[in-house]
């Protein structure tokens, strides 16, 4: 059949989206709950598509303030699962119901008014795609992708989801790409705002990553150099990738999804030492490393 002619076609896709799980149907208890997520998270899911999970809510949800919270921190909402009333006012506020039979590779952001032990189980977000890097306006990273040319938002970077924890809900994801043979290696240091993402391979930067600076990797991030700013290993869910430095004075550290935002000093042992960061179960550990 001649195609040329046509003004439009149909082509298979694959959409990557996170879910957000709704524990109370309180706007308020909400909206703060997602703010102090965003807050601890930074940048790392800065427009996202997400799925709004409500199936575990009975009471009535006000859709339009919880979708507009959702947009204000660059969130875009595409699809919800809800049941009975919930599901038919989400209908009507312009959300499309949406099937999660199969779970994901990649951690998600949960929006959570239980307390901080309570866990949820982690959901993915971003397609296979190549190692790329993101921002900065000189330095380290490759030009970032005009957003005309992405397959969807999600594809840009991957985010942690779960603040780290003793006593969860559900175990930690284990499905992890394939992982390419050589690293991504940045021999400058990183400067406050920016970002690099090591997709499908390990991070290595030879030098300082700022306060304010973003490392991420599908696999292990290393630094050799003070590490100030926040780092991400296993992206896509992979719990046995680990973060290395040689000097370790981080605002926040994740694996898996399994996150830790580090407001106050951490043991002399470890503040400003080289140390390691792997998950144990869905617990956050981070231990010095010894020559």
């Amino acid at each position: 059949m001649n195609t040329e002619s046509l003004a439009l076609d149909f082509k298979s896709a694959t959409l990557y989206a996170i879910r957000v799980v709704l524990h109370s149907a309180d706007p308020e208890r909400l909206v703060a709950a997602l703010t102090k997520r965003m807050a601890d998270a930074g940048s790392f899911f800065e427009n996202e598509p997400v799925v709004i999970d409500a199936s575990r809510v009975e009471e009535k949800i006000d859709w339009k303030a919880l979708v507009a919270a959702l947009r204000s921190h660059n969130l875009p909402p595409i699809g919800v699962v809800a049941e009975g009333a919930n599901l038919k006012a989400a209908r009507e506020a312009g959300l499309t119901p949406v099937e999660l039979s199969t779970p994901a590779a990649r951690p998600a952001p949960v929006v959570d008014t239980a307390p901080p032990n309570d866990v949820s189980t982690p959901v993915p977000s971003v397609p296979a795609a190549a190692v790329e890097t993101a921002p900065a306006p000189t330095d380290t990273s490759a030009p970032e992708t005009p957003a005309a040319d992405k397959p969807a938002a999600a594809s840009a970077e991957p985010m942690p989801a779960r603040e780290a924890s003793s006593t969860t809900s559900a175990p930690a994801p284990t499905q992890a790409a394939p992982h390419s043979s050589s690293a991504l290696v940045i021999t400058k240091p990183l400067r406050s705002g920016q970002r690099v993402y090591a997709r499908h391979t390990d991070l290595v930067v030879i030098g300082m990553v700022s306060q304010g600076a973003e490392v991420i990797a599908d696999g292990n991030v290393h630094v050799y150099g003070p590490l100030r700013g926040k780092a991400m290993a296993g992206a896509r869910g992979d719990t046995s990738a680990r973060i290395f430095t040689t000097h370790l004075d981080a605002e926040l550290l994740a694996v898996a999804g399994v996150y830790r935002v580090v407001e106050d000093k951490l043991d002399r042992t470890l503040q400003n030492q080289p140390a390691l960061v792997r998950l144990d179960g869905d617990t956050l550990r981070i231990e010095a490393l010894k020559a």
